[in-house]
């Protein structure tokens, strides 16, 4: 950091543009699902922007992440190429997983990236794999396992908990808590992680820089060979669980309190402005995301449709019979 402050800006601008990135290719998703042009599921994020932008300021190349079905935030943070992430979207032979994959299940080994998992808390003992591995090489990389309130629920988590803290694994707990989890009983989701000696850290989801400062905190813990860490992150999502759910269990009026006073975006740009930054600036920015997002969409539209034989190409010949 220097004495003028610039370097917390520059921070503060890389995380305002990678929230926009997010919160565009999103909503450009939703609008390609609504002509028809994505099938199956798709779990957007808008909203949640601040968490996935936070983390990314605490990670460095080698670490790895993996995330449920809602990832592609998670996959523009990492780096990953907007234009293969919406071909993948649309069922396109240039995506990530030759357009075999679909919204939720997407990989990128070379970007850190570990999926995209269909199956509810399923990512979370993988993540547990992935840190053994790298505490195997003795190397000084992290895992960050993402998931939300429900999947904090199920015993895959509970026991990668125990794991995670007996081998003390470099592992990155982070529940995104949305706060649409089915009802329970007992102690809170983060207490859980608690019981077994993991350090805790709850956080405003909606402030990328609260979650930002918690992130580097934890991932300095876990690079130390102190064991897992966990970050509960407190956000809000806009839309439905899919966007084949209508989300009718919240009201319109909570939907826009929220988005007025908390949106993590917005947020971000008031400090901006409040910190020097210029509107000319900021709406650059936005032209710019705005342009990459429509090239996503193009690249995508134009590239030619999954084909069968991309699932495992050594088998395209013909199978003796």
């Amino acid at each position: 950091m220097v004495a003028d402050g610039s370097s917390d800006r520059e921070d503060a601008l890389t995380d305002y543009r990678r929230m926009l990135l997010i919160r565009r290719f999103e909503e450009k998703a939703g609008q390609l699902f609504g002509m028809g042009l994505i099938e199956g599921y798709c779990h957007l994020c808008i909203g949640q922007e601040a968490v996935v932008a936070g983390l990314e300021r605490a990670l460095r190349p080698g670490d790895r992440r993996v995330a449920s079905y809602r990832a592609h935030g998670h996959m523009l943070a990492a780096g990953m190429e907007p234009g293969r992430i919406m071909a993948e979207l649309l069922g396109r032979a240039a995506g990530y997983s030759r357009g075999h994959g679909g919204s939720m299940h997407m990989f990128s080994p070379d970007d850190g990236f570990y999926g995209g998992h269909g199956m509810l808390a399923a990512q979370v003992p993988i993540g547990a794999g992935l840190a053994f591995a790298e505490r195997y090489r003795r190397s000084n990389n992290i895992t960050v396992a993402s998931y939300g309130d429900v999947a904090a629920n199920l015993g895959p988590v509970a026991e990668t908990y125990h794991l995670a803290a007996l081998w003390a694994l470099p592992l990155l707990f982070v529940i995104e808590n949305n706060q649409d989890g089915a009802a329970r009983r007992g102690p809170g989701l983060s207490d859980r992680a608690a019981a077994h000696g993991i350090p805790v850290a709850r956080v405003d989801g909606m402030d990328v820089t609260r979650v930002a400062e918690a992130a580097e905190t934890a991932a300095l813990h876990v690079r130390a060979g102190k064991g897992p860490y966990l970050i509960e992150a407190q956000t809000y999502r806009y839309r439905g669980h899919s966007m084949a759910d209508p989300a009718k269990y919240r009201t319109l009026d909570e939907m826009q309190k929220v988005r007025a006073e908390r949106d993590p975006i917005a947020r971000e740009r008031a400090r901006l402005v409040t910190e020097g930054l210029s509107e000319k600036t900021l709406k650059e920015v936005d032209a710019e995301v705005k342009e990459v997002v429509t090239a996503a969409a193009e690249f995508a539209r134009a590239s030619a449709p999954a084909r069968p034989e991309g699932i495992a190409p050594a088998l395209s010949a013909e199978v003796p019979r």
